[in-house]
């Protein structure tokens, strides 16, 4: 799959996604990076602790978060996607929902929409990627924890996000799906989607997990999100124990030195013994 100007074997390697929140508000982080040259320092951080993309978000998606207009946003994300691209050489992520603001980072730069309502919020959305020629991440997501039989429910649900890119025709070399932990499921929902994250596999897409901090650890180990890390870490040797392609994390370093033991073993274990 070819993400901005850089090709990544999804197939056979976990990479790391590392999210860049400018926001004020955000769950774990908020305020920290929504200063450009704050934003602009944490990326060159992650970049060199081994970030394959930065993941720029303007608004915060937490439960019970306030909307903010789309002018805001922009303004939010524009000069720091901007900055990044032109001081730091790797593939911009944008996080959002919304197709105005999706296209003002795409014209910024951006390279993949990372749409948390897997096109179904902004009917825009998936002709704008498509005409844009951008890859897309696709997450489950929905407004209740309301379903009458999980797994397969989540599963059609992906599919309809599918079925949405590929009528407007997005290729499906620039599709990556995410199960959504975090969104419109409860505490024992995600704990039981990390459990079986191969069962999405049969969607037949490259999938991400974004699990980092989130509050299935929080709930779970009863901690604040600050403090989330060694979850964290778990959740991310279970995505490359199920291959996924992406693991979207804040704390870039521990989480990629957890992919690179975890790929060790599994490469050992195939008779191949060579690191990346």
């Amino acid at each position: 799959m070819k993400i901005g100007n850089r090709e990544f074997d999804v197939k056979n390697k976990t990479y790391i996604m590392g999210i860049l929140n400018v926001t004020p508000d955000s769950f774990s982080d908020g305020g920290k990076w929504n200063q450009r040259e704050a934003a602009l320092s944490h990326a060159w951080e992650m970049a060199e602790e081994g970030a394959d993309i930065i993941d720029i978000g303007g608004e915060s998606t937490r439960p019970g978060h306030q909307q903010i207009t789309e002018e805001e946003e922009i303004s939010r994300i524009v000069p720091v996607i901007e900055a990044v691209k032109r001081e730091i050489a790797l593939p911009v992520s944008i996080d959002t929902y919304k197709a105005k603001v999706a296209e003002a980072a795409l014209n910024a730069g951006a390279d993949l929409v990372n749409d948390i309502w897997g096109l179904k919020y902004d009917s825009r959305m998936a002709e704008l990627i498509a005409r844009s020629g951008a890859a897309c991440c696709l997450m489950h997501n929905k407004e209740r924890a309301q379903y009458q039989d999980f797994f397969p429910d989540m599963l059609r649900e992906m599919q309809e996000c599918v079925e949405l890119a590929k009528a407007a025709g997005i290729p499906d070399d620039k599709i990556i799906l995410d199960p959504g932990v975090g969104f419109g499921k409860t505490r024992e929902m995600n704990l039981e989607t990390l459990c079986h994250l191969e069962r999405f596999h049969e969607l037949g897409y490259p999938m991400l997990l974004g699990a980092s901090r989130k509050s299935v650890i929080g709930l779970t180990l009863d901690l604040p999100a600050d403090e989330r890390l060694e979850g964290t870490l778990v959740t991310t040797v279970f995505a490359v124990l199920k291959k996924y392609a992406f693991v979207r994390v804040h704390d870039v370093k521990e989480n990629l030195r957890a992919v690179r033991m975890a790929e060790a073993i599994l490469a050992a274990g195939e008779g191949v013994y060579e690191l990346r």
